[in-house]
C-alpha cells in the first residue's frame, strides 16, 4: 500500500478533513509530523464508487508489520504495528488517537465495518492502526 501525502485541517464543525482525492492520503497538521514526538495521524479513503482508495487493505494490516512514511524533508520513518482496532465512529477512541503518548507514535484511519447506504453511503466503522517508530529508514 502507498499513497502520496498532503496536509489536513479541520472541517467547520471541528472533523478532520480527509483527502479529496480517494487515491491520496492526509497528515493532519493540528499534530505532529511523522517521526516527531506525540502521534501523528494520517488519514485516507478506503473506497468509493469507482473502486479502492488509498487505504483499502489497511484493514488487512497486523501486529508486527512495517509502515515507512516519508516526510516533505525527504528522510523516512519507520514505524512498527502494535495493534488495530475498530469502532463505530459513534464510539470513536478519540483520547487514544489524538492523546499524548510516551513515544513517537503514528495513527493511521480510514473507513471499516459495513458500508450503510442509510448513513449517506458511508461505512459504519474507522479503523484505525496504531504504530510506534522504531526508527529511520534508508
Amino acid at each position: 500500500m502507498s499513497a502520496l501525502i498532503g496536509p489536513l485541517g479541520l472541517n467547520r464543525d471541528g472533523t478532520l478533513e480527509v483527502p479529496a482525492d480517494f487515491s491520496r492520503a492526509g497528515w493532519y497538521t493540528g499534530r505532529p509530523t511523522p517521526g516527531e514526538a506525540g502521534p501523528a495521524i494520517i488519514v485516507a479513503h478506503r473506497a468509493s464508487r469507482r473502486g479502492p482508495g488509498a487505504f483499502w487493505k489497511l484493514p488487512d494490516v497486523g501486529p508486527g508489520q512495517e509502515i515507512v512514511v516519508t516526510r516533505a524533508d525527504g528522510r523516512r520513518v519507520r514505524f512498527t504495528v502494535d495493534r488495530v482496532e475498530q469502532h463505530r465512529k459513534a464510539a470513536f477512541p478519540t483520547g487514544a488517537v489524538y492523546g499524548p503518548t510516551p513515544e513517537t507514535a503514528l495513527r493511521l484511519i480510514t473507513c471499516g465495518g459495513p458500508f450503510e447506504p442509510a448513513l449517506g453511503d458511508h461505512y459504519r466503522d474507522n479503523v484505525i492502526v496504531f504504530a510506534r517508530m522504531t526508527g529511520w529508514a534508508a
